[in-house]
């Protein structure tokens, strides 16, 4: 189960039977992003931990356009 949570709820949620990839992921942060606004506005903050999957630069780029 992977969620996207906000101070108002759930903004996108994911469930695989499988771990995720980084493909997977970033597909996720694909959708999400269309619940989310530009900084500082509302829902405008990703925060992530470290995990590996997190870490791709095509995902860096993809969140700051």
């Amino acid at each position: 189960v992977l969620p996207a949570v906000s101070l108002d709820g759930i903004l996108h949620l994911d469930i695989q039977n499988c771990a995720y990839t980084a493909v997977m992921f970033n597909q996720f942060i694909d959708v999400l992003l269309d619940n989310m606004n530009p900084y500082p506005q509302k829902n405008s903050v990703i925060v992530m931990d470290n995990a590996s999957i997190h870490k791709s630069p095509y995902l860096r780029v993809m969140i700051e356009e």
